[in-house]
């Protein structure tokens, strides 16, 4: 089954670069078949109403646009559901492009550095597997990974050391939000008015910062506290149904 013929087609506006592609298929990967090559995106529907592929190698940046190539990416997956896009893009520090376009549908993104592109990614993706990368993005990927580890792990470590229980996160998180006590003694599932809530910003105070700096803490120097010892994600401050 590796050798399965399939039908290609490429999505570049770059003539040098369409022809480089068009090489490392014919030499590298001759099973595949590049049944059209387009440069703009109407082009490429035109060539998808003549003939549907079995992949699409999509490059991300069109005709000055870098966002043209998430549009039909989410386009191809509405209209052409089954066929496979695999992104080539020269886009290597546009992150967010990259997220973009994973929402939108992606089986993988290879960078247009390093190893470029190769028969293994290529049947990856025709052999049904998602998320295919290569070196390049799958090193940034992994560094993510580890700062987020080691984030969550401070985190947790953090709520253990200064004895954090849900209502104390709650409380915390909802006064970094701008929330006063009195709100805050609103919300649904919260069982506290607001004295008990004062009783428990003085506790959180006394645990959270030395003896010497206690005096004069007001809730937005506790809120601040929290998120600078990493009790509260700066990154995940929502706060819960009212």
């Amino acid at each position: 089954m590796k050798d399965k013929k399939f039908k290609v087609i490429i999505v570049e506006d770059i003539k040098l670069e369409l022809k480089g592609t068009e090489e490392i298929f014919r030499h590298e990967i001759p099973n595949a078949e590049v049944i059209g090559t387009a440069m703009t995106e109407n082009e490429f529907w035109t060539l998808m109403e003549v003939g549907v592929p079995d992949l699409v190698l999509l490059d991300l940046g069109l005709g000055g646009s870098t966002t043209i190539g998430v549009d039909i990416c989410r386009n191809i997956f509405k209209r052409y559901p089954g066929v496979h896009v695999l992104i080539f893009t020269g886009e290597i520090l546009n992150e967010k492009l990259w997220v973009d376009v994973l929402n939108a549908g992606a089986d993988g993104i290879i960078l247009k550095t390093g190893e470029l592109l190769t028969k293994t990614d290529v049947q990856a993706v025709m052999d049904g597997k998602k998320l295919v990368f290569n070196y390049p993005i799958l090193e940034k990927i992994v560094d993510r990974f580890k700062q987020s580890v080691i984030s969550d792990t401070k985190r947790q470590e953090a709520v253990i050391s200064y004895d954090i229980d849900e209502y104390d996160e709650r409380f915390l998180r909802h006064l970094a939000l701008g929330y006063t006590k009195e709100m805050i003694a609103n919300l649904k599932g919260m069982p506290f008015g607001v004295k008990s809530l004062e009783k428990r910003q003085s506790d959180l105070i006394n645990r959270m910062f030395p003896q010497g700096e206690r005096m004069g803490v007001n809730a937005t120097r506790l809120a601040v506290r929290a998120l600078e010892l990493r009790i509260l994600d700066i990154d995940n401050l929502e706060a819960d149904d009212e």
